[in-house]
């Protein structure tokens, strides 16, 4: 049999013992998880950037994969612990929407609150709650524990409010959702979207004040600090500069307005 593979994602950060405790309670339970990190290094406290990550990287985790996610600034609050089951994969979070992204692509089948304690630590702690309560759901999940053990049907569950890009006759107008560690601009318009707007006609594109010159196919074919476009790996429109922050360059951060114009 294969071994369960469990990916993590956090804003615990690597300096601290947390993200290594997370997996010490896991492997606790679990010895034979395979344990992957999907990333520690999300800005504290940013759900909105959790929900993109995870949602630019599940796909590509095997069948059966089960994700815990900590992003959790209402940790000890009255927000819940949720467990969801999708086709293909099993989620473990909190219940502040952290999921939004992942479920509008794949639709839960079934979502369940973390009530039952015999799954959870002894002692559950209102500022840790990934190493007492969502860690030891997760090995137990690997274990074979059906989901139904964990506690009662949730119900409804918190979503984010996730931009979408709004168009008209003559323009497009989306935004950037997230700045990855190169400084690349990510936007919130697919390339579907994008070419069922151009068809080709000629365009200009504009990241708030600063007009954006082409559309390139990859960075190399920028000029060096040119400022370029293009679709990155998860097929979103980037702005981005060739070996280069493009957020730096062009003093923008998320929410910054990109504008596509039919000319």
């Amino acid at each position: 049999m294969a071994r369960p593979v469990i990916a993590l994602l956090t804003d615990f950060g690597t300096r601290d013992h947390y993200a290594g405790t997370l997996k010490a309670v896991v492997l606790g339970l679990c010895p034979d998880a395979n344990l992957v990190d999907i990333s520690h290094d999300i800005p504290p406290h940013d759900v909105l950037t959790a929900a993109l990550e995870l949602a630019a990287c599940y796909k590509y985790f095997p069948q059966g994969t089960i994700f815990v996610v900590v992003v959790d600034p209402g940790v000890g609050s009255a927000r819940r612990g949720i467990a969801v089951e999708t086709s293909d994969y099993r989620f473990v979070a909190p219940d502040n929407g952290v999921l939004t992204a992942v479920l509008k692509e794949v639709p839960a089948k079934r979502i369940v609150e973390l009530t039952e304690r015999r799954y959870a630590r002894p002692t559950v702690s209102k500022t840790f709650e990934g190493r007492d309560r969502f860690a030891p759901a997760a090995g137990w999940i690997a274990k074979g524990v059906d989901l139904s053990a964990l506690g009662r049907p949730a119900g409804d569950i918190q979503q984010l409010a996730i931009p979408v890009p709004l168009i008209t006759n003559d323009a497009l107008a989306g935004e950037v959702l997230r700045i990855d560690r190169f400084g690349n601009l990510v936007t919130n318009i697919n390339r579907k979207l994008f070419d069922k707007f151009s068809q080709s006609a000629n365009i200009e594109i504009s990241a708030a004040a600063h007009r954006v010159p082409r559309v390139v196919a990859t960075y190399a074919e920028a000029g060096a600090g040119e400022v370029c476009a293009l679709f990155g790996s998860t097929d979103h429109l980037e702005i981005a500069i060739n070996a280069g922050s493009a957020s730096e360059h062009l003093g923008l951060s998320r929410g910054a307005p990109v504008i596509i114009r039919k000319i």
